[in-house]
């Protein structure tokens, strides 16, 4: 939102003032934009799409100085749609989806690497079964595995010995 505050900067100082907003909104919208990053991958603190206050502001100060010499003012700024350029959107959203399965697949070994130590402080506890290092080391790839694995575990019965 933008008013004229004095009409005969407006008049004088330009050609056309509603051209020279335009033309002063969008470069001030490139301005602020190539100073943040759209989305918070690489631990940035501002971000345009989380830090919609900051930016809102940035904007605000960022048009005022370039429509101060028009006698222009604007009182309200802010974006109200943010989206990827067709040519990077899709390459983004799989940047999104790639980051949500390694989110998903970090939780599902932390829950795994748990149940894992439970398995075995609970064998040894109860006196179920005496593990050596190898073997432990057996269990616990095999727990593992089968914990972490997106397909179901298929049982192989072993009929002989596992100490040869």
């Amino acid at each position: 939102m933008w008013r004229v505050a004095d009409t005969a900067q407006a008049s004088f100082d330009v050609d056309d003032y509603k051209e020279f907003v335009n033309i002063q909104i969008e470069a001030g919208l490139r301005t602020v934009g190539s100073r943040h990053p759209y989305d918070d991958f690489e631990g940035e603190k501002v971000t345009l799409r989380g830090g919609a206050d900051v930016i809102n502001r940035e904007l605000l100060e960022e048009l005022n100085d370039r429509l101060e010499v028009a006698g222009i003012v604007v009182d309200e700024a802010g974006l109200t749609h943010l989206a990827y350029a067709s040519e990077i959107a899709s390459a983004m959203l799989k940047r999104q989806q790639a980051d949500a399965i390694i989110a998903a697949r970090a939780k599902i070994v932390l829950g795994a690497v748990g149940m894992v130590e439970d398995a075995l402080t609970k064998l040894a506890q109860d006196d179920i079964v005496e593990l050596h290092d190898e073997r432990r080391a057996a269990m616990v790839s095999n727990l593992m595995v089968v914990l972490c694995g997106e397909k179901d575990a298929h049982p192989v019965i072993n009929t002989g010995s596992l100490y040869q």
